[in-house]
C-alpha cells in the first residue's frame, strides 16, 4: 500500500516530521511518500499546500495523511478543507495541557525565540565544532576537554555518532580510529592512555562493515570479508582487554547508538 504523507508547519517543520515519523513507523506495511512544507505562514502558502495535497489525493486515489503544527486557526481551516486526513500535532496536546496546568498557552507562531537567544544555541554550535575538530584523531591534544572519545575500526559509525551527540545533546565528543597497527600490537594507542575513563567502543558485524567499505573502496583488501572479520574480532579483544565498554552498532540507528552511549556512561545531556 502506498500513501502520501505531508508535514506542514508555520516554522521549520521539524516537530511535525518527528511526531509524524514516529507515528508512521507503526505502519511498516504502508509505503509513504513524504513531503515537508515548512513556513506555511500566510493564506497564499496554505492554499498552495492544499493544491499539493489535493493533487496527491487524486494521484493516489486515497486521502494523504497530514501532520501539521499550524498555530493559526485560519490557516488550519484552509488545510483541513483539503482532501487529506489531518493530524493536529500541536493542539491535540496543548488543550489537555492547558487544562492540567491551569494556564493558557501562548500559541506563538513559529519559533518562540530566535536561535541566538536560545541558551542551548551556543553550546550546540561549540559541540559541533569540537566534534569536527576532533574527528578521526584530528586533535589529540584536546582529549582532556572531551566528554567521551569513541573508538573503533574505520567505518564503524564513529563520526556520525559524534555529530549526533553534539547536535542533539550538546556533548563534546571526539573519536579515534583503531588501525591495523594498533590491532597487531594489541596495545591501547598512546594518545588514549591518559583518557581511558572517557573511551567507548563501537563495533559492527563484519559483513555489514564489508558492505559499507565496498561503497568506498570496492574490491579492495580494506573492504574484503577476511580483513573486516579480522579487524572486528581484534578490536573487540582490545576493548575487552582494557575493559572499555562497547556496543555493536549494526542494527541500531544513530539515535539509538547515541542514547545507549549516554545511558551506559552516565554522561549528562546538556539539553533534553
Amino acid at each position: 500500500m502506498k500513501r502520501t504523507a505531508f508535514f506542514i508547519s508555520d516554522s521549520t517543520g521539524i516537530t511535525a516530521e518527528v511526531m509524524g515519523e514516529s507515528l508512521l513507523s507503526h505502519f511498516p506495511t504502508v509505503q509513504f511518500e513524504r513531503q515537508t512544507l515548512p513556513y506555511v505562514d500566510d493564506e497564499a502558502k496554505a492554499n498552495a499546500a492544499v493544491e499539493k495535497i489535493n493533487a496527491a489525493a487524486l494521484k493516489d486515489g486515497q486521502p494523504p495523511i497530514i501532520f501539521d503544527t499550524l498555530i493559526s486557526e485560519a490557516l488550519r481551516k484552509i488545510v483541513v478543507a483539503s482532501e487529506g486526513f489531518c493530524v493536529d500535532v500541536i493542539n491535540t496536546f496543548l488543550a489537555p495541557l492547558e487544562q492540567a496546568l491551569g494556564e493558557p498557552s501562548s500559541y506563538n507562531v513559529g519559533r518562540p525565540k530566535v536561535a541566538t537567544e536560545n541558551r542551548h544555541y551556543s553550546r550546540r554550535i561549540e559541540a559541533i565544532h569540537f566534534a569536527l575538530d576532533n574527528d578521526d584523531g584530528g586533535r589529540i591534544n584536546r582529549y582532556g576537554d572531551a566528554d567521551t572519545i569513541l573508538i573503533g575500526v574505520s567505518r564503524s559509525g564513529k563520526t556520525p555518532t559524534c555529530l549526533y551527540l553534539a547536535l542533539q545533546f550538546g556533548i563534546f565528543p571526539a573519536n579515534y580510529p583503531i588501525t591495523e597497527d594498533d590491532l597487531d600490537s594489541m596495545e591501547l594507542p598512546k594518545p588514549l592512555r591518559d583518557h581511558r575513563d572517557k573511551l567507548f567502543g563501537l563495533t559492527i558485524r563484519p559483513d555489514r562493515l564489508a558492505s559499507i567499505r565496498n561503497e568506498r573502496l570496492a574490491d579492495s583488501r580494506y573492504a574484503s570479508d577476511r580483513q573486516c572479520e579480522m579487524e572486528v574480532s581484534e578490536a573487540i579483544k582490545l576493548f575487552e582487554r582494557y575493559k572499555i565498554p562497547y556496543i555493536d552498532t549494526t542494527d541500531f540507528s544513530i539515535e539509538e547508538i547515541s542514547t545507549r552511549i549516554l545511558a551506559e556512561t552516565g554522561i549528562e545531556r546538556q539539553f533534553k
